[in-house]
């Protein structure tokens, strides 16, 4: 298996990239196009357990979004051939200080790449 394709990694970089823009901005249109729209999408969050993208979406309906923006800390994403890649980051919110991690697992789709699982938490070190 080829780890780490330029063009893949480029791809899925400016994937990820989108969804970190429209996550500090609350962009939920762009949130949700970037999942996959499918019931067996997963994403924990530091609070909750969501199953299916129908849940992802209320979810970010409802939350509140006064401390979403963040600082990158540290990114590692990773392609497995052409149509598999992980992305991680540490994070630092902007306004609470709050550390944070996040993985989410990316497939290629024929709507483009889509996260398919992801998970949120936060770290206790300093």
């Amino acid at each position: 298996m080829d780890i780490n394709i330029p063009e893949v990694l480029e791809e899925v970089t400016r994937a990820f990239e989108r969804y970190e823009s429209a996550l500090g901005s609350n962009d939920i249109a762009t949130l949700n196009e970037l999942f996959w729209a499918n019931s067996l999408t997963i994403r924990y969050g530091i609070g909750e357990e969501l199953y299916g993208h129908d849940a992802i979406a209320a979810y970010r309906n409802r939350r509140d979004p006064a401390d979403l923006a963040r600082t990158l800390t540290r990114i590692v994403i990773t392609t497995f051939g052409r149509d598999f890649a992980t992305a991680n980051c540490e994070y630092r919110r902007v306004r609470s200080g709050q550390r944070g991690r996040q993985s989410q697992s990316w497939v290629r789709t024929p709507a483009g790449w889509r996260i398919v699982s992801a998970h949120v938490s936060m770290s206790t070190a300093s």
